[in-house]
């Protein structure tokens, strides 16, 4: 195989491993259409809406592994700490948010970029994991949790990392597409219509 050719094949495994529905394939197991429940949306917070805290812990961890699990593969295949990884990384949260086996639908790529990142540069990740339990904690709004921690990631990168080639680009891209995807989020919590996080019980 050529050079080029490699790094395309791991760009469209990552896209492909982000594409894959965790969410909408364990509501379906349990005869519930994830996209006829609450939001529509297949992220984890959706599933722990409908089928409780297990279910949705459950395929936060795996939505998760996602990312990790795209990165790991490139860095194993590639060699190195830069670039192909990184893009890499950005590929799977694509794919988890456009993904093609769910009609090109999915979740908000929050799970998938936390992945990544934490493999990618684990202090920002944790901050902007801290910076999202903090913000739900408080507002127990998981929408506005999400969207800070995003924004605080670029910020955290630039503070903690190096010899990453191409990762500030990447935590400012996956911040955009996560607070983008918050859109209809943004315009509820400004007019206060947001539903807040609730404890529930599982199933």
């Amino acid at each position: 195989m050529t050079s080029a050719v490699i790094p395309a094949l791991m760009l469209v495994l990552a896209f492909g491993l982000g594409s894959i529905p965790t969410g909408l394939w364990w509501a379906k197991a349990r005869g519930v259409d994830l996209r006829r429940i609450g939001s529509g949306n297949l992220g984890a917070n959706n599933v722990y809406r409908a089928l409780g805290a297990r279910a949705g812990l459950s395929v936060l961890v795996l939505d998760m592994l996602k990312g990790a699990v795209a990165v790991f593969a490139a860095r194993a295949v590639l060699g190195g700490t830069g670039g192909w990884a990184v893009v890499s990384g950005v590929a799977a949260v694509l794919g988890h948010i456009l993904s093609p086996l769910a009609g090109f639908r999915g979740g908000k790529g929050v799970a998938t970029g936390a992945g990544a990142m934490l493999t990618l540069a684990p202090a920002a990740a944790l901050i902007a994991i801290g910076v999202f339990a903090v913000t739900v904690a408080v507002t127990r709004y998981v929408s506005l949790g999400s969207i800070l921690a995003a924004a605080a990631l670029p910020l955290a990168v630039r503070a903690t990392a190096s010899d990453v080639t191409g990762l500030d680009w990447a935590s400012v891209a996956i911040a955009a597409v996560i607070i983008g995807r918050h859109w209809g989020n943004i315009g509820r919590l400004l007019g206060g219509t947001e539903r807040r996080f609730r404890a529930r019980e599982s199933p």
